[in-house]
């Protein structure tokens, strides 16, 4: 556990996962064993969506890779890199054409192993402000590599329903993102959600280079705010390059979320 403090938040972190942001004494992330998502938090990459609507397959200009829903990410350990009062990084690493054991399998999926055919560093960084908390992401890999990405944190909610989502003007209630299922509900074209709490203050999230939102939720007592490079859910479209973001070598992402 890594936790980070000032004056008002205290922030806790495991092996890379936000598994806590209490701010005045209130928690603002969804705790794990709670009815809902198994998680706090992960990462979506190199894809984001079920995969298996193309055979589990992505077509790039390194061959086909073998990815599962969400990507092989979320099957790496994060190693930490350094860590003071106000600021934790973590890391992955991934050597291209490794086979990673695909935790879904047999259960939930027919595809035991997964892998890329790309090397790839993956950076996350905590920072602890003085009024919120700032999730950086760089990816470092080959330029020109293809991929998506998204951030999957799950907010704490009072179990009433009455949390209302609001972005670009556009107000969303909690039975809107519940009635998407899993396709998600998409907040396109939009860095900034406001999340209208029930028993607590709101929450600002905004955001750079994702450029959308998804929400998801199956429960009343929290939902995932989702920022995400891609929106895979409108069409049946074939996971290759041609559909995805190409590396700069290194890409830049960040997520501040702010108690309002």
């Amino acid at each position: 556990m890594v936790h980070l403090k000032n004056n008002k938040s205290k922030v806790t972190i495991s092996e890379g996962e936000l598994v806590s942001y209490i701010v005045e004494g209130k928690e603002y992330i969804h705790q794990k064993g709670n009815k809902g998502w198994r998680k706090s938090d992960d990462e979506m990459f190199p894809v984001i969506g079920p995969t298996i609507k193309n055979d589990f397959i992505v077509h790039t200009k390194h061959g086909d890779a073998v990815q599962d829903q969400h990507g092989l990410l979320r099957e790496l350990s994060y190693t930490l890199i350094s860590e003071n009062e106000n600021q934790v990084k973590f890391q992955k690493n991934y050597i291209k054409n490794t086979w990673v054991k695909n935790s879904k399998f047999p259960s939930k999926s027919s595809e035991e192993f997964l892998f890329w055919p790309f090397d790839f560093v993956f950076e996350k960084k905590f920072t602890l402000l003085n009024d919120s908390l700032l999730i950086d992401f760089m990816i470092q890999s080959e330029e020109g590599m293809p991929f998506m990405l998204g951030y999957h944190p799950a907010f704490l909610l009072s179990d009433t329903g009455e949390e209302i989502i609001i972005s670009n003007q556009q107000k969303i209630t909690l039975k809107e993102v519940l009635n998407a299922g899993s396709d998600a509900f998409p907040l396109l074209e939009s860095e900034e959600v406001v999340l209208i709490n029930y028993d607590k203050k709101n929450l600002q999230i905004n955001t750079k280079g994702f450029h959308n939102f998804m929400l998801w939720t199956e429960v009343n007592n929290m939902i995932c705010i989702e920022p995400i490079t891609q929106y895979t859910s409108f069409t049946d479209q074939q996971f290759s390059e041609e559909n995805m973001q190409l590396s700069k070598g290194k890409n830049y992402f960040s997520v501040e979320i702010k108690v309002i």
